[in-house]
């Protein structure tokens, strides 16, 4: 009754990337002629992928970008990551925790295409944790909010997505963990984004990575007492 793999979503959950990109948008789109805050860019934004949301960028700036306006804000926000981004704080001790209990079977399963995903990871020291089960909603027919990704990193592992647990911080992808099937937890380190996952859907949520491993045993010993 214990689950079969652990799904991890990467920016916000593995690595800090989230104001990092999100600052870079806002400065773009700023510069396109769509003002707005950092708040404003992260509500807007935070869990969905750059090319899907570009019908809007070209109504709110009036300018037909198009790919390749998307390529220059992903060399920029690369550029920004590799001399910023940090791991969340506790996640190496909370993956050692994990795999000394399930060798081999958790996997990363992110929005973001694989080049931003392996930096991401290289930089913060989190890339051979996941050897070849990194996987891009990039690269499936569909991104989140969809279940593809995470359909396919489930396959990956050889699993059963519904044995699969879920973790996520945005609702746009635990509303993908969720249509995949799997148990969904949110890391919620901000108390107010709680409520929007809980209403979801989400099995449980926790603010602080090392809480990780004991929510995962609490929800298995649950399980096996029926």
């Amino acid at each position: 009754m214990t689950f079969s793999a652990v799904l991890f979503d990467c920016d916000g959950v593995l690595v800090d990337s989230e104001p990092i990109t999100v600052r870079v948008l806002r400065d773009m789109l700023q510069e396109e002629g769509w003002v707005m805050s950092y708040e404003q860019c992260y509500d807007w934004f935070i869990g969905k992928a750059l090319p899907d949301e570009l019908p809007t960028v070209r109504k709110m700036t009036g300018k037909d970008l198009d790919m390749e306006w998307v390529m220059a804000f992903r060399m920029r926000r690369n550029h920004a990551l590799s001399n910023e981004v940090m791991a969340i704080p506790g996640i190496q001790d909370t993956l050692d925790a994990i795999l000394r209990d399930k060798p081999g079977m958790i996997a990363c399963a992110s929005g973001a295409d694989r080049a931003k995903l392996v930096l991401q990871l290289g930089q913060t020291g989190l890339l051979d944790y996941f050897g070849s089960h990194i996987y891009s909603g990039a690269e499936t027919p569909r991104n989140k909010p969809y279940p593809d990704v995470y359909l396919a990193a489930a396959q990956g592992l050889g699993v059963d997505p519904k044995e699969c647990l879920v973790v996520e911080d945005s609702v746009t992808g635990a509303t993908a963990g969720l249509a995949a099937g799997a148990t969904v937890l949110g890391y919620c380190p901000v108390p107010d984004k709680q409520e929007d996952l809980r209403r979801l859907g989400v099995r449980d949520t926790f603010r602080r990575m090392d809480e990780l491993p004991a929510l995962i045993a609490r929800l298995e010993h649950e399980r096996v007492q029926g």
